[in-house]
């Protein structure tokens, strides 16, 4: 129901038929007080005049009318002279209750004066009430949408106008300033429940714009849209108006068979090319432009990770942030892909091709803080908007700001972020960075722990899990926190998978010491298994391994030259049979001897170098048997799959040679590895028909000293049911029983030939 008031004469009536699209003019719209259906009732004065001098009452007809699918015409009765009539005087003021009744009721009141329409109570279209709807999921915490209702939106058509909604609750005025107005404020309007809107008719994708806030201390600041889809390239710092429907996906299939649980890769093979999209290949001056952009990538990493037997790219943080030597990981925007590599259509292209060519993504991003410039989140308002009130739980040991979920609309404004970029984007999974500063007060469990973190971490990720069953979430936590991947049902965080940073530090210190050292510390490098099936652990040697003086993984190694390859070699050997899915980041495939360093590109000149080239090929080998051997992945967290061999006499160079069984029954494989200075044997349990060599780190075509894997058969050991093969120092051997006589079998896998 409407209601339309005014003075006699102002045009009511025919501003009711244009708006309802009525045609002709409702002369008797009321038999005896009851409605006939008409969608219009003019003169409800009248009606009201009628039913008193009939001796009926006003309102019971009101309340009627409120339930109506109608238009209601009045004349302003109360105004002017108070008559001297008792019936005059009672007329008007029972018509001016039921006025006022009805225009409590009704869903839009205008008042026309001199024929000018004045919307005193607007229309609540579907449109508004999903607002409403919305922005109260949002204050409430409960938001994973918030970007379809927050910032930039094309008002029907793309070139209709744009509606701007921000959230400053604490301001004092909020305008509007871009490239589309000069750069001069417009004022936009303050809703109670904090958010300011405008609706601009000449703002246009592409244009540039910001919102200059007006604190209650009278000070102005520009800033940044918190829910820009764009950004300016760096160092400005303006938002864009950006529309994300514009791009058309060709990954249906893809997604299609992603889109449940078994698309997390726990019985898949899963193994995961970590790269920083800014060096991983650069164009050194090419016109100041150093990046490739997402394009050119599509068409340069995307087929380098899928011939190098990859499933999935990872990339290092890709939201908007102004310091390159960041990373990615201070982040300006949570909504903007960054401008660096180009538009946002070009991201959606980069994953579309990777999907296409079945090589999922996943996205690193940072939940936990941000940068403190002034053009962004701090103090956005002039209050302590996204961040803590108390200064000493404000910034983290890196100088950024934390999110302070305490609050419950930063809790709807992080967890809308990470659900944007699995909607918006495909992505197929998201690594959560600097879980710990989450889990425990500034990352610390001496401080304590963290409890709205913990709850943030919990209601997002089941919203996230519900919302998108086949994304992977990821944690990278270094912290001791139990339950870390299990179900938020039953009082986890609901992770699907946790970085084993225990696994990788205490194997890569073994490595690091002398042989007669890891003699003994033999308990170092088992240690890890001893908690493997406490949570669903993923084997990262990230990023994070191969900077900031802490050397490369090949560096890492004991030993000279030749003696860190081959060791290099069965580290990997290990990584790839061990149970876990497998994480590498970009270089430590070419055996990087040079630290990380984001103003350069990655060596690719070292594959012109045989040891390197030769590594390369062993790692593509060995990228590819991990792909044909379901032993290698198939039930990774079934501790069915894997058990520690027996070593006699496991003690001096003995004790640095390690010997496991992966998968169960006839398809179970063995794999040895040596990490002595000294040769050594390997006993294995007795086949029927014996065993044949998948891998051998030591084959000459990977730069080793064995020209004939073939001649590495392992030979019977006489007085025992088993047999043993003889490998070289500081080597790994992967091994599968022969099928019977008369089977398919029989033969090397490829990756175990010359390639």
């Amino acid at each position: 129901m409407e209601l339309i008031i005014g003075g006699t004469g102002q045009g009511k009536l025919d501003y009711a038929l244009s708006q309802s699209g009525c045609q002709g003019t409702p002369e008797q719209l009321v038999d005896d007080g009851v409605l006939t259906g008409k969608p219009i009732l003019n003169h409800f004065h009248l009606l009201c005049r009628r039913l008193l001098q009939d001796g009926k009452a006003v309102m019971p007809v009101a309340e009627e009318l409120a339930r109506r699918e109608i238009v209601i015409v009045c004349d302003e009765i109360g105004c002017g002279v108070v008559p001297i009539d008792a019936f005059e005087r009672r007329w008007r003021e029972e018509t001016g209750r039921a006025c006022c009744y009805l225009a409590k009721k009704a869903e839009r009141v205008v008042r026309l004066y001199c024929g000018v329409p004045e919307v005193l109570k607007p229309l609540r279209t579907e449109a508004v009430a999903a607002f409403e709807e919305e922005a109260q999921r949002y204050l409430q915490g409960d938001s994973c949408t918030a970007y379809r209702f927050l910032g930039a939106q094309p008002m029907g058509a793309a070139q209709a106008g744009i509606r701007f909604t921000v959230y400053a609750p604490a301001a004092k005025q909020v305008g509007l300033i871009g490239s589309f107005n000069g750069w001069r404020p417009q004022p936009m309007k303050r809703l109670p429940t904090g958010f300011w809107v405008l609706e601009s008719a000449s703002a246009r994708v592409g244009d540039l714009y910001k919102y200059r806030i007006t604190t209650a201390q009278g000070e102005s600041f520009d800033r940044a849209d918190p829910m820009a889809f764009y950004a300016e390239k760096r160092p400005n710092t303006a938002s864009s108006i950006y529309l994300l429907s514009q791009y058309v996906w060709q990954d249906q299939a893809w997604r299609s068979a992603h889109k449940d649980i078994g698309a997390k890769g726990f019985d898949r093979p899963l193994s995961i090319y970590e790269v920083h999209a800014g060096s991983w290949r650069i164009h050194g001056e090419r016109g100041g432009e150093r990046f490739y952009t997402y394009a050119e990538l599509a068409d340069t990493l995307l087929p380098y990770a899928k011939e190098n037997g990859f499933t999935h790219i990872e990339f290092l943080p890709l939201a908007e942030h102004p310091l390159d030597a960041s990373w990615g990981y201070q982040m300006s925007s949570c909504f903007s892909p960054t401008s660096r590599y180009g538009e946002p259509a070009g991201l959606m292209y980069f994953v579309d091709r990777c999907h296409q060519e079945k090589i999922g993504v996943i996205l690193d991003f940072v939940p936990a803080h941000f940068i403190p410039d002034f053009y962004a989140l701090q103090q956005f308002d002039g209050s302590c908007l996204y961040e803590s009130e108390q200064a000493d739980a404000r910034y983290s040991e890196w100088g950024t700001v934390y999110f302070d979920f305490t609050k419950p609309h930063v809790v709807s404004y992080v967890k809308s972020a990470l659900d944007f970029w699995l909607t918006v984007y495909h992505f197929d999974g998201i690594r959560y960075d600097a879980v710990s500063n989450l889990l425990y007060v500034k990352g610390c469990e001496e401080l304590g722990r963290h409890e709205a973190g913990i709850w943030f971490l919990k209601n997002t990720n089941y919203q996230l899990q519900q919302r998108h069953p086949g994304a992977m979430l990821i944690a990278e936590d270094s912290s001791l926190f139990a339950k870390v991947t299990a179900p938020v049902a039953y009082g986890g965080l609901g992770f699907d998978y946790k970085w084993d940073l225990g696994w990788m530090n205490e194997t890569l210190r073994y490595l690091a010491l002398p042989p007669a050292r890891r003699e003994q510390e033999r308990a170092l490098f088992e240690h890890a298994m001893r908690y493997f099936y406490q949570d669903i652990f993923l084997l990262p040697f990230s990023h994070d391994e191969v900077v900031h003086g802490k050397k490369t993984i090949i560096d890492k190694m004991y030993g000279s030259y030749d003696e860190k390859f081959a060791q290099l070699r069965t580290l990997y050997l290990y990584q790839y049979t061990r149970p876990g899915k497998k994480l590498n980041f970009m270089g430590n495939e070419l055996a990087e001897f040079r630290e990380w360093d984001a103003e350069k590109e990655l060596g690719w000149n070292l594959t012109d170098y045989p040891a390197h080239q030769c590594f390369t090929r062993f790692f593509s080998a060995l990228q590819h048997c991990y792909l044909e051997q379901p032993a290698l992945y198939r039930g990774d967290y079934d501790a069915r799959s894997f058990a520690w061999q027996e070593q006699p006499e496991a003690v001096g160079p003995r004790a640095c040679v390690f010997q496991y069984r992966r998968g169960a029954g006839e398809t179970a494989l063995q794999v040895g590895l040596n990490f002595s200075a000294q040769e050594q044997w390997l006993t294995l349990p007795a086949r029927p028909s014996g065993y044949e060599v998948i891998l051998y780190t030591e084959a000459a075509v990977f730069g080793g000293g064995c020209p004939d894997v073939k001649a590495l058969a392992p030979e019977p050991v006489r007085g025992q049911a088993g047999c043993r093969v003889r490998i070289a120092a500081y080597s790994g051997i992967l091994l599968k029983a022969k099928e019977a006589p008369g089977g398919e079998g029989g033969h090397a896998s490829e990756a175990g030939k010359a390639r």
